[in-house]
């Protein structure tokens, strides 16, 4: 699946489903997110264009040498749930992180089509072996949490949320 077309697969995703994502997505954590709100509450430019965005909850580590990236694993997603509804009510399709979400984010992800990805915890060098290029885009000196436009190649994700409030974290009744 690509990134390109997500906003037409989402709703065709179902909790538990695997997904192998390539395309573009972008790194932000806590610090970058509070930036991008600050600008947002500001009418000042954002790092990267919102509309059929994939948030990538992700500090990744810098790249040894030959390699685009260090280690990206994913980031506990709950420290981000104050500010995920309003960013995909503003056309983020996807964020990909661990854990669960909070009611008010899977609101949102029910109400914009959008869907939560999951990534597997613990496993940021492999994952890293799916990133075909990094490049930091905002807020440098953040470190590992500045934001990153990234290119990723059958990326390894599983649906946590998909739109229809299928959840991998709630047992069925």
């Amino acid at each position: 699946m690509h990134t390109s077309n997500l906003r037409e697969k989402a709703t065709t995703l179902r909790a538990g489903d695997r997904v192998l994502l390539s395309g573009i997505v972008y790194t932000s954590r806590d610090a970058a997110h509070k930036r991008i709100f600050d600008l947002l509450d500001n009418g000042k430019a954002l790092p990267y264009p919102l509309d059929d965005a994939v948030i990538y909850y992700s500090g990744a580590t810098p790249a040894p040498t030959g390699l685009p990236i260090g280690s990206c694993g994913p980031t506990t997603s709950s420290r981000m749930d104050v500010y995920a509804p309003r960013l995909y009510d503003l056309g983020v399709v996807v964020t990909i992180g661990k854990g669960e979400r909070s009611p008010e984010v899977i609101d949102a992800i029910r109400k914009n089509n959008a869907v939560y990805l999951c990534a597997i915890g613990g496993a940021g060098a492999l994952s890293a072996k799916s990133v075909v290029s990094c490049e930091v885009i905002a807020f440098e000196d953040l470190g590992c949490e500045a934001v990153k436009r990234i290119e990723i190649k059958s990326f390894p994700l599983i649906v946590g949320i998909d739109c229809n409030g299928g959840n991998v974290f709630r047992r069925s009744e």
